[in-house]
């Protein structure tokens, strides 16, 4: 998809949102970076690391709900590997959140023992929440902090300012929006941030992502997939992408004048069915080696 590679992004709001997290670090004593489970190496900002330098840090791989499960354990231990705390959660279904005070504890437990040496029990411990727009981190706070403060909506990019909730007596977060890099050095990157709807699909050609989408799937050969498009009967590997985008159409009965295909109209709808899980618990990224 070589107009992915075409996509920029550096809006004023994320440049202001790099300094707030700058200018923010000294006032938490960790960061938790939520990602998307299904992709979690295009759904973490490669600038992140170095803005957030040698502060405590916690991963959460959250939609983990529409993941594979067996996928989502080898990442936990990919990050534990190199020493980083990851938990599985699923905002929408409140899986997992109860493992987010406990994770804070493990990976600040040496500055509470420091902490409890000079006399101070049980103190307030402050967490930032960073991640790129889309990824749900609106939603991990409304749902942790159970109140529907923080403004949720399903599109890159919406909230703005940084504010604090209190989710715990002695657990405060620090919210801060979505930051997306400058550009996309790998198309790959771009094409899977596309698959789950953190770009917008109207500055991509739909049809194209889709096809690409299918291409994954071949390869996978997801079960839930094959069966629902009745697809048992068909040689996947071997057919063309785009043929397989028009056979599932037909299927569906998307059809024009003629008995023509609406190709369009099929994209749309196998995007928005992987979007939703629709077609099973499928992980678009596997750890390095795997």
């Amino acid at each position: 998809m070589s107009d992915m590679q075409n996509i920029q992004w550096f809006p004023g709001h994320m440049t202001k949102t790099k300094r707030k997290i700058q200018s923010s670090l000294k006032l938490v004593d960790a960061v938790a970076e939520i990602i998307d489970a299904r992709i979690p190496v295009s759904s973490r900002n490669p600038d992140l690391a170095q803005l957030i330098q040698s502060k405590p840090r916690l991963v959460l791989l959250n939609k983990c709900d529409m993941a594979n499960q067996t996928a989502t354990k080898m990442w936990i231990d990919y990050f534990k590997k190199q020493g980083i705390t990851a938990i599985a959660i699923d905002c929408k279904s409140g899986r997992g959140l109860n493992q987010f005070a406990p994770a804070v504890n493990k990976v600040l437990e040496q500055r509470l023992e420091k902490l409890k040496s000079k006399g101070m029990i049980n103190p307030t411990l402050r967490i930032m929440i960073v991640g790129i727009p889309n990824v749900g981190k609106s939603s991990f706070i409304n749902k942790i902090a159970k109140q529907n403060r923080a403004k949720v909506e399903d599109r890159p990019g919406v909230t703005r300012g940084n504010q604090w909730y209190t989710i715990a007596k002695n657990l405060e977060m620090l919210d801060t929006p979505g930051v997306l890099w400058p550009k996309f050095d790998d198309k790959i990157v771009g094409e899977h941030l596309a698959f789950t709807g953190a770009v917008k699909d109207q500055i991509l050609d739909v049809e194209l992502l889709a096809v690409r989408l299918l291409d994954f799937f071949k390869k996978l050969k997801p079960k839930d997939f094959i069966e629902r498009f009745k697809l048992e009967d068909v040689d996947i590997e071997n057919i063309e992408s785009f043929d397989l985008l028009e056979l599932i159409g037909k299927k569906r009965g998307m059809l024009v004048s003629g008995g023509v295909v609406n190709t369009e109209r099929a994209a749309i709808m196998l995007l928005d069915e992987f979007r939703s899980a629709k077609l099973g618990r499928i992980t678009v990224e596997m750890p390095y080696g795997e």
